[in-house]
């Protein structure tokens, strides 16, 4: 329970930051709450599917990161050694510079987490937006820089991340315009 408390308290556990990944208290928050849908966050100028669409894209996101946070852990473990204790992970993860490219989607979940927890309804105009943001971020690229090419290379390592991230595309497919 301790560290739940910790998490409760806006806290990462172990860390003297209140939350430099931004997400401890937000995540915690939807983990404790995930499968009870608050009736007050509802409102008839809701359009039907929109909350539907942000939680599909939140479940494959969490998937997603979760495999690239195992490819990531795997190719950590092979260059430094093993990774002792879940402890020295979460601060591999908060502290070291080797799990940094990872903080775009990190901050792309809470994002996702803030929009679903707020008492505003939901507009299918945000959601676009939100999904355009998703497709914008998860390009990878060989050739490209920091996170893109970081995703291309935890692609070609792990089919784990490829059917993630397969998941989460189908997800963020542009609208179809009039053929």
């Amino acid at each position: 329970m301790g560290q739940f408390a910790s998490l409760a308290r806006g806290g990462c556990p172990g860390s003297p930051q209140k939350s430099q990944l931004g997400f401890c208290r937000a995540t915690f928050r939807r983990a404790v709450n995930s499968r009870r849908v608050s009736k007050e966050n509802h409102t008839s100028s809701e359009p039907a599917d929109v909350r539907q669409r942000l939680n599909a894209l939140r479940e494959a996101l969490l998937a997603l990161h979760k495999a690239l946070l195992a490819s990531e852990r795997v190719s950590y473990e092979a260059t430094f050694g093993k990774i002792t204790s879940p402890y020295q992970f979460l601060q591999l993860l908060t502290n070291d510079p080797w799990f940094a490219w990872l903080m775009p989607v990190t901050r792309l979940i809470t994002k996702l987490d803030e929009i679903l927890d707020a008492k505003e309804p939901l507009s299918a105009a945000g959601t676009e937006a939100l999904m355009a943001e998703t497709r914008t971020l998860l390009v990878a690229s060989e050739g490209g820089e920091g996170f893109s090419r970081h995703y291309d290379e935890a692609m070609q390592r792990s089919p784990d991340v490829v059917f993630a991230h397969a998941a989460v595309a189908k997800l963020i497919r542009p609208p179809q315009t009039g053929k």
